[in-house]
């Protein structure tokens, strides 16, 4: 298990090296460039005060020692203009004893936002610390709703409830998060219907979450991502039942409650495992619709904010935050997946 723990991670640097240097690539083509530089600047800047600016700043340089600047093993860019010396990793009002040579991801340098006009590490923190808050509270909603929901399907295939249940997961899948969201205020927080029971808005829930200001986001999202897992874990169940030892506990007489607590249930719980561990990169970036739709500004709010002003280091450090949390969640997925399911073998 350790060896194969140390060739995933192996795997998982390489693989968020080339995603990263990819991402680093497109944000940094020359019309993104020339966008930053008249947004900072001005909108009617020259060609040429263009280049000045982006030559100044190191834009203009090749990809891989562009690259290599923000991983921090290449040297910063610095710029000697009208007698003062400025750089990446300092200012002009930087003691000269103190400006250092390498600043970048491995020194703890993301780099400044030129939106929020702050550090960016600073920026994510905040922002993803308030989409965890949201995450763990539809975690908490969908997980449990959803396994109910798939066993009492799976334990009579064909039956009712079964109909019943399969018709719910599907209809739930099927409804993306910006229909049902509008659906939900619309009806629960619109004095149009008069059930103005929660609120449309979940700012609030930032700095203190209620169940007023927090229930609509976790439920549109929960609702969504509670089918899938409910179909999953329904057609594992489906399996299980239908498998010789059930059966052979069947003709023993052994009570049906029994059969799927104590026999079934584990063996069913196994396959929904990863696509429980996938929701988490899926509820990442896939909040951005219900961040936006209930102006909850978290990680992904920060997103769209990144793109649509395009700031090219914020952007740069929520996609690779975005990259090590799907490499994490597939590593924790299959370690758990081998001490669930004893038959796997490691080779």
């Amino acid at each position: 298990m350790g060896l194969f723990i140390l060739r995933r991670l192996g795997v998982m640097v390489l693989t968020a090296l080339c995603l990263t240097f990819i991402v680093f690539w497109l944000t940094n083509l020359y019309p993104n460039l020339e966008k930053l530089a008249k947004t900072q600047g001005n909108f009617r800047m020259s060609d040429e005060a263009v280049e000045s600016y982006l030559g100044n700043r190191g834009y203009l340089d090749p990809i891989p020692v562009k690259f290599g600047r923000w991983l921090g093993v290449v040297p910063g860019w610095v710029n000697e203009r009208d007698g003062e010396v400025t750089g990446r990793c300092f200012t002009a009002n930087t003691p000269e004893e103190e400006r250092a040579t390498y600043c970048g991801v491995l020194q703890g340098y993301w780099g400044y936002s030129t939106v929020f006009k702050e550090d960016v590490w600073g920026i994510v923190v905040t922002r993803l610390g308030l989409t965890g808050k949201l995450m763990l509270a539809v975690m908490l909603v969908m997980v449990p709703l959803a396994l109910l929901i798939g066993v009492l399907a799976g334990m009579r295939e064909g039956s009712k409830t079964d109909r019943t249940l399969s018709t719910f997961s599907i209809a739930s899948t099927a409804t993306p998060e910006y229909v049902s969201g509008v659906i939900f205020i619309a009806v629960f927080a619109s004095s149009a219907f008069g059930l103005k029971w929660f609120k449309g808005s979940a700012t609030s829930a930032m700095e203190d979450a209620t169940f007023e200001n927090f229930t609509l986001p976790v439920i549109t999202i929960a609702l969504y991502g509670m089918g899938y897992i409910a179909r999953m874990t329904r057609a594992s169940m489906t399996e299980v039942m239908t498998a010789q030892y059930i059966r052979t506990a069947r003709l023993k007489g052994v009570s049906f409650p029994n059969i799927v607590l104590k026999h079934a249930l584990r063996n069913a719980l196994i396959a929904p495992f990863t696509v429980i561990m996938l929701q988490f990169p899926w509820l990442l970036n896939g909040v951005v619709i219900v961040e936006t739709l209930f102006n909850y500004k978290g990680f992904g709010w920060l997103l769209v904010q990144a793109a649509s002003n395009n700031d090219i280091e914020l952007l740069l450090a929520v996609s690779v935050v975005s990259v090590i949390v799907v490499l994490v969640t597939q590593l924790i997925s299959d370690i758990g997946y081998v001490y669930l399911n004893p038959r796997i073998r490691i080779a």
